[in-house]
């Protein structure tokens, strides 16, 4: 059947769209009006979307909670948690759903053709036939409820939506991007929390939550958009005939309206929670910000992305640099948030005062009209420009199937004009325009009209207050008392009895019945043979290359891979430092503004990075490297060679003034990072206590490195360690970058690969060859089970430990018990019963193993938990269709598509790991061997490593103080 012949269907546009090397197509359902949107092509990793229009009214979080719970079974598939089953059980390359302040979208994509037909056929029932309208108990689960134990216990509040936003809330960063755009949208829906405000959250009524679903989530509201090597026609018929069909045409009022124009500018004080004891001073987040035009302007689109990088976001940009230079922020940085019908263009200031603020937005104003009055660098915007469109045609989302990133980009457009979906991803012909546009004064005249002129603008102030958060909890705490109080005997016993009946409904299993309604592959679905790596080791001239023949499209993907071995422990953090300065100093050659254009010029990112390698023949052994990765189109080859050759022999290091800036730089983020990325900053730090690999990791980019980092801002603001410091970077660097330490990594075939040997005997030449004794690296832990405590709301409990230690050899089924306890044991203790937003776990071939949760309101629970997962393990019972599920999901994460840049780590990574294929094979087969008796056999595993207690939690003031007797140590995250 073709598409033409679609009777249900009426097309409105069809075009070849060569920029996507796709076929398109518009189309409309013709009774219910369902938009439709097709790109035809050869990739096989498809994607399905359906997206509804979704703008809230007020900060309940109901279209949030929405996404939630229509996930947790329909009329075809009653079970409780479809979504956590096919999780366990598909071979998808992406499953999630998203909510965006104007809209929810449930995207799913897999090779797999059956496959994609299952999650195809299950999103569809979900989104269309929720059982949210059988139980009122999928709410309280996912979004919110009062919760009591017995009479006698304090009435809390639970929920995964609620525990959820609590965490957001918790980050500062997260405060300030909802509130920049609340402050320039105050009369729309962008002025609105569309996740969900925690203290608002509570006042959401289950009718009023089956209201907003009655009327958005409507095929005649409804965005479908297919995409990859499928046959079209056959899957809108299916579309049609089991969903669209049953439904008749509907007016849903859903328009996005847009904010009128401010008459003036506007001054916004907002505050965000930092710890009793916290420096007031030097913590305040400045922004200033700017209502940008229309999405719909295929121009602007791009053109505002080139601007954000030539004025602020580079390094050395005109307005990062003066405001850096009047000591206006540690961190100064743009942001362009083009997925809003009105963007929102802001230059944040991060690290201030609120002292500041008026000399904060006239040094803006100063530095804009000046770049209108004399011109933007040209090469800065052609820097931008061609960064950009790199990005564009190398189409390289690294797990993330690139259909998935269309699919989202499309919307962007889309939602605002059902004939606009593909303006601002086909854009070679927008790149070219802008390219011409550059070499006159378009870009100046968007900073006049946007940023000088425009009056719908903001200034933003994020101010602190210490203790908020424990403000906050204290009066929710009085609050509940009070609601507590004015309860009848009957009321308090109905709290009492639901908690109960939700908790009987979250532990009591599906019907088995109901659980194969879920579509399943069979074990003769998956593919055997483990991926095999693709290297080759050449030598040119006493240069060791590590070719990887794989197809790049003309991009070749250069690795210089520098062993650590000659480099004592104690430089780590240095190493760490001299990872995040190489290419922000000044050169013999290059200022650091000029030399970051002049690589964004020429190649598509020159990065570094210090990772370790485990050694598969001895798990105990492993290397520590550093890299320094860049890709470049094989026509500049020679000049990424000589650009990288310049920064590791030619950085200057004694510019201590612009060191200060990139440690406050650092500080300012990490600051945040850590805390927003609670799990795996306390996975690390755990694992740091017995396992040398992860102490590296640590030193270099976890707490370890923090605490470092903090030590060399002090030192450098004095002369004596100022001096220490760029004479220990200079020291490290010829240490490092030596021809004996030297390993050349090329991916790209035999094309790409012409050049690679000179330049590489060029570049090797090029180093240095001093004597430098820096020790070697040996590492030594030491266990000190830590509570780092934060102004948020949630906690971040890890329990880790390693198994390898206890004479247990790697297993290939720990990736069924990954899935497992991620998607069963744990979710179901750990999110549905405890409430908290994520948990998991891993397993590393080293040992090195951990249990993490996510957003959790609880501590000590949660390590329960933990506690008895062994013994879930022994006694395990589920049946053959249950294990198959979860080798289905682990062959799904096993098998992620590699882009091609990704087969070049692949094969990299066996190789400095001594990995062989026999071996790699073998844990595939023990994979897919699992049977019950392995899996009570990994009890052993999970004992193993729970027995060296490794204990790490980042989280809140309360919860840490309760628990303090597990700890050794107990301070605060950020010490200012």
């Amino acid at each position: 059947m073709r598409l033409e012949e679609l009777a249900t269907y009426e097309i409105i546009e069809k075009r070849r769209i060569e920029d996507l090397n796709s076929d398109s197509y518009i189309l409309r359902h013709r009774k219910t009006g369902a938009r439709v949107t097709l790109l035809s092509n050869d990739d096989n990793n498809k994607v399905f979307t359906i997206g509804f229009r979704t703008p809230p009214k007020n900060s309940t979080g109901v279209a949030h909670i929405i996404e939630h719970t229509v996930l947790c079974g329909s009329r075809e598939f009653p079970v409780k948690d479809p979504f956590v089953e096919l999780v366990k059980g598909s071979l998808n390359t992406f499953l999630n759903a998203m909510t965006f302040p104007d809209k929810t979208v449930y995207p799913i994509a897999s090779c797999n053709d059956a496959d994609f037909q299952n999650l195809m056929h299950v999103y569809l029932d979900a989104v269309f036939y929720p059982n949210i309208y059988k139980t009122d108990k999928i709410f309280k689960q996912e979004g919110w409820h009062y919760e009591m134990e017995d009479k006698d216990s304090d009435l809390t509040i639970n929920g995964v939506v609620y525990n959820e936003m609590k965490g957001a809330f918790s980050s500062a960063d997260d405060v300030l991007s909802r509130e920049i755009q609340n402050s320039l949208y105050p009369d729309i829906t962008y002025g609105i929390e569309s996740g969900g405000d925690p203290d608002v959250i509570p006042e959401l009524t289950y009718e009023e939550y089956l209201d907003f679903h009655r009327k958005y989530y409507h095929p005649s509201n409804s965005y479908i958009y297919l995409y990859g090597d499928m046959d079209m026609a056959e899957k809108l018929d299916y579309i049609d005939k089991n969903y669209l069909s049953n439904f008749d045409y509907l007016k849903v009022d859903s328009e996005i309206q847009r904010q009128q124009a401010f008459d003036a500018p506007r001054e916004i004080h907002k505050p965000y929670s930092i710890l009793e004891g916290d420096s007031m001073e030097q913590n305040t987040y400045l922004s200033y910000n700017f209502s940008v035009g229309s999405t719909l302007d295929r121009k602007l689109y791009v053109a505002f992305d080139i601007l954000d990088y030539a004025l602020c976001s580079a390094p050395g940009a005109p307005i990062k640099k003066a405001l850096i230079d009047k000591g206006i922020g540690q961190d100064v940085y743009s942001e362009y948030d083009n997925g809003l019908q009105q963007p929102v263009f802001s230059i944040i200031a991060k690290n201030a005062d609120a002292a500041q603020k008026d000399e904060f937005v006239n040094t803006i104003r100063e530095v804009l009209e000046q770049q209108v009055r004399d011109g933007i660098d040209k090469k800065s915007l052609l820097a931008g420009l061609n960064f950009d469109e790199f990005k564009y045609r190398e189409a390289d989302f690294g797990r993330f199937p690139k259909g998935l990133l269309y699919g989202l980009q499309v919307f962007d457009s889309w939602l605002y004009d059902d004939n606009s979906p593909w303006i601002n991803v086909e854009a070679n012909d927008t790149f070219a325009q802008l390219k011409e546009d550059a070499k006159g004064r378009y870009f100046e005249e968007l900073i006049q009209k946007y940023l000088l002129d425009n009056t719908h603008r903001t200034v933003l102030l994020l101010e602190p207050v210490q203790g908020l958060t424990e403000k906050k909890d204290e009066e929710l705490r009085a609050k509940l008392e009070a609601y507590k109080a004015s309860l009848s005997a009957d009321d308090i016993d109905k709290i009492v009895r639901e908690t109960k009946e939700l908790k009987e409904y979250q532990e009591q299993p599906d019907d088995p019945e109901d659980l194969r309604k879920i579509p399943l592959l069979k074990l003769e679905d998956l593919k055997k043979e483990a991926d095999k790596f693709v290297y080759e080791l050449k030598e040119y001239q006493g240069v060791k290359i590590l070719h990887h023949d794989v197809f790049t499209n003309e991009i070749d993907y250069i690795s210089f891979v520098f062993d650590l071995k000659n480099i004592d422990a104690k430089y780590l953090p240095y190493v760490s430092v001299l990872k995040k300065v190489l290419g922000m100093l000044d050169t013999d050659k290059h200022t650091y503004g000029d030399l970051y254009n002049e690589i964004n010029i020429y190649t598509g990112g020159i990065s570094g990075a210090i990772s370790t390698y485990t050694n598969s023949d001895d798990v105990t052994q492993f290397e520590t490297a550093f890299e320094i990765s860049v890709k470049v189109l094989h026509s500049n080859l020679d000049k990424a060679f000589e650009l990288v050759q310049e920064i590791i022999t030619s950085t200057r290091f004694d510019d201590t003034k612009r060191l200060k800036e990139i440690f406050g730089e650092q500080y300012a983020r990490l600051q945040s990072d850590l805390a927003s990325a609670g799990h795996q900053t306390a996975a690390l730090r755990a694992m740091s206590y017995i396992s040398p690999a992860a102490y590296v990791s640590d030193c270099v980019s976890g707490i370890g490195y923090f605490r470092n980092l903090e030590q060399l801002i002090r030192d450098i603001n004095t002369e004596e360690g100022a001096k220490q410091i760029v004479d220990t970077l200079g020291k490290l660097s010829r240490a490092i970058f030596r021809a004996d330490n030297l390993l050349v990594d090329i991916t790209g075939t035999d094309k790409e690969y012409q050049g690679i040997p000179e330049n590489s005997k060029k570049f090797a030449d090029s180093l240095y060859t001093d004597t430098i004794d820096m020790g070697r690296l040996e590492i030594h832990t030491s266990k000190k089970n830590e509570a780092f405590k934060t102004a948020g709301q949630v906690q971040y409990v890890c329990r880790a430990g390693n198994f390898a230690s206890k004479g247990l050899r790697y297993n290939g089924a720990l990736r069924v018990l990954k899935v497992m306890m991620g998607y069963d044991y744990l979710w179901k203790n750990i999110r549905v019963i405890g409430g908290a937003y994520g948990c998991m776990s891993s397993y590393a071939k080293n040992g090195d193993s951990a249990f993490v949760t996510y957003r959790d309101p609880n501590l000590k629970n949660s390590i329960d938990v933990f506690e008895k997962a062994a013994d879930y393990l022994r006694n395990f019972d589920d049946d053959d269709r249950t294990i198959l599920q979860y080798i289905i999901g682990a062959i799904s994460d096993l098998d992620t598509p590699k882009t091609p840049s990704g087969k070049g780590a692949y094969g990299l990574t066996a190789y400095l790991c001594n990995a062989r294929m026999e071996n790699i094979q073998r844990n595939r087969d023990e994979l897919l061997g699992t049977t019950k008796e392995t899996i009570r056999s990994l009890a052993d595993y999970v004992d193993a490593f729970m027995q060296d207690e490794c204990l790490c939690v980042i989280g809140t003031n309360d919860k840490i103080d309760e628990a303090k007797d597990l700890f050794d140590n107990v301070e605060q995250l950020v010490n200012r």
